[in-house]
């Protein structure tokens, strides 16, 4: 398969992306090793739309398939807050500490039962030939009631796995890979991909 162009800067999302794209892409890139710079507007509805509005960025300046994601936590008692704005949730430049502690002091006093919560992960991909995918995955869960765990990023520490009664935050890379919204997609997408 031909390389592929992830359109992130971000690391732990990128060793997610090889982990499970590795055995069957060639060379994966992220923008950066790319040499690509884009800031594209995210200002799409829905996951899939910003997914595909980074992705269509880096493939108007590059060859190869051209991936991107766009993923969110969604707390249903916050009427799925902060969703496809949880990057920009507070301000992009706002801590993930700062972000966490907020979300979990705005569900002070709210009962276990009532802590349902999401992670949602689109991915899109578009190929050389112009074919544009997209995919979509979720992990169910609950909002803990502190900061849980050091491995993972973003809200991982809060996001509580009732079956595996730990934070996405206290998994292994191997583990979270296996169950998370991204690793889901990715297969999803993985396979779409093997189709072609």
């Amino acid at each position: 398969m031909e390389r592929v162009i992830f359109a992130t800067g971000n690391e732990g999302k990128m060793r997610e992306v090889r982990a499970i794209l590795a055995e069957s892409c060639g060379e994966i890139l992220s923008m950066k090793e790319a040499g690509v710079r884009i800031d594209a507007a995210e200002d799409g509805v829905t996951y899939e739309e910003n997914a595909l509005i980074k992705a269509r960025a880096v493939a108007a300046q590059m060859d190869g398939i051209i991936m991107a994601d766009d993923s969110g936590l969604e707390i249903d008692f916050l009427d799925r807050e902060p969703g496809v704005y949880s990057a920009r949730y507070m301000g992009e430049d706002t801590s993930y500490r700062v972000k966490n502690a907020n979300l979990i002091s705005r569900l002070e006093g709210v009962p276990e039962e009532k802590r349902t919560a999401r992670f949602v992960c689109a991915i899109a991909a578009i190929l050389p030939n112009g074919i544009e995918k997209t995919v979509r995955a979720t992990i169910e869960g609950r909002i803990g009631y502190e900061e849980k765990g050091l491995n993972g990023f973003g809200y991982d520490p809060i996001f509580y796995v009732p079956e595996l009664g730990k934070t996405t935050a206290e998994l292994t890379e191997e583990e979270k890979n296996l169950i998370s919204h991204r690793g889901k997609a990715l297969r999803l997408m993985k396979a779409e991909l093997e189709k072609l």
